[in-house]
């Protein structure tokens, strides 16, 4: 009796219509094998991706056998995503973990960005860091040399910044330096233009030429003059933009917690805080704080220097901070406080809530930012977010793209442009 060949076309293969050999002219033809997926094919490369996401155990019920170069992506995965549970390719471990010495992770680090894009690479490192607790390794030049540098990196380095011997430090600065230059090629230019415009606007003129007449202004202050037969307003009082004079008109502190959640905030704050500082027009002042305060004004001509300046870490002293800066405040009606913290205090609420009362009082535009960062939703103290809010000085989160046009809101006097909470 003659048996049947059996069938081995998966499932996946028939769904995706997996092309048939032509049949022999054999009167029993034996049903073809099909070809195993290729990598090229819709199926393969769905198998591919399941593999890699897996990790190849015995239970993934994949089948599929990774190129040379997929198995060196595939290990580079392991070592930071691993389980200690089961075996790899060829029987290697697959628990995580990159070694004890530098130079293995500056390998890892070189692999990586070989394979998977910088915005993946930059989520890796940073998994590595908190997964792995590779900071101290971050002291190494030679690891500092291979990683790909962002915003979080740097807020990692200023936190070790005390730690850091001197044979890294220069190493660590450049690091911290390609950063800054990238966020300030990418925020300044529109800052200062926002932020010139906003200048012009709130210096009002009564005589004003044609093209600087300010429209809705100027008729909101002649509508007593409506003729009602003509349709018309008689603008008796005509109101205009003035034009910035290059003499201060505007004074901006920048207040900013320095406690290790606020990282990202801190080099992004650092860096707007020196584009102020550049802009005749404004008088800009960058205080930092923990339990301690520290007035970094003088630095703002390098935001380098003002980020290791910077100590992240420590408690929250919001109330002392507040009370330097109201100190520091010389033309109340012309000066914009912002406050970026969690508002996580740890000194005295009430007079720190009774600051803010008194500061706005007497004419300061008072913003709080939970966060300056492209992050999210921070976490926060929400009875001091709502307490201030009672007060006139909303909390929200701020990306570094809107906050040109909050300070262009705060600097003309109108309603912040507040995000819509996610």
């Amino acid at each position: 009796m003659t048996t049947e060949p059996k069938d081995t076309t998966t499932r996946a293969e028939t769904a995706e219509g997996t092309p048939k050999v032509p049949a022999s002219a054999s009167p029993t033809p034996a049903p073809p094998t099909p070809a195993p997926p290729t990598s090229a094919s819709p199926t393969g490369e769905r198998l591919r991706r399941w593999r890699l996401v897996l990790g190849g155990e015995a239970a993934d019920g994949t089948g599929c056998v990774l190129s040379a170069r997929d198995a060196a992506m595939d290990g580079a995965l392991s070592a930071l995503y691993g389980r200690g549970d089961g075996k790899g390719q060829a029987g290697r471990d697959r628990s995580a973990g990159l070694g004890a010495s530098a130079p293995s992770v500056a390998r890892w680090l070189g692999d990586i960005r070989t394979y998977f894009p910088s915005s993946v690479v930059q989520v890796m490192q940073r998994d590595a860091i908190d997964r792995l607790g590779l900071s101290t390794l971050l002291l190494e030049p030679e690891m500092l040399e291979a990683v790909e540098a962002d915003v979080h990196l740097v807020g990692t380095l200023l936190s070790l910044n005390k730690a850091m011997p001197e044979t890294t430090k220069e190493t660590a600065r450049a690091v911290v330096r390609k950063v800054v230059e990238d966020l300030e090629k990418r925020l300044a230019t529109r800052t200062r233009a926002t932020l010139t415009g906003a200048l012009d606007r709130s210096a009002r003129i009564s005589r004003p030429r044609h093209h600087d007449i300010d429209w809705n202004r100027t008729i909101s202050a002649n509508l007593k003059h409506y003729l009602p037969e003509y349709r018309t307003i008689v603008p008796e009082r005509l109101v205009g933009y003035g034009r910035a004079s290059r003499s201060v008109k505007k004074q901006v502190v920048l207040c900013i917690d320095q406690s290790g959640s606020m990282a990202a905030s801190v080099v992004y704050a650092s860096v707007f805080g020196a584009v102020l500082a550049s802009m005749r027009s404004i008088d800009t002042r960058l205080v930092v704080f923990d339990t301690a305060v520290v007035d970094l004004t003088d630095q703002l001509d390098d935001p380098v220097d003002v980020l290791f300046g910077t100590q992240l870490g420590g408690g929250t002293d919001i109330n002392r901070a507040l009370a330097y800066c109201q100190s520091q405040i010389t033309r109340p009606a012309e000066t914009v406080m912002v406050l970026i913290s969690d508002l996580y205090e740890g000194g005295i609420r009430n007079e720190m809530l009774k600051r803010v009362a008194a500061m706005k009082a007497s004419g300061v535009q008072f913003v709080t930012l939970l966060a300056l960062s492209d992050e999210g939703a921070p976490a926060y103290d929400r009875e001091h977010a709502a307490a201030l809010a009672a007060l006139g000085a909303p909390a929200f989160a701020c990306t570094p793209d809107l906050f040109p046009e909050v300070m262009a809101a705060a600097i003309e006097k109108r309603p912040l442009p507040i995000p819509d909470p996610a």
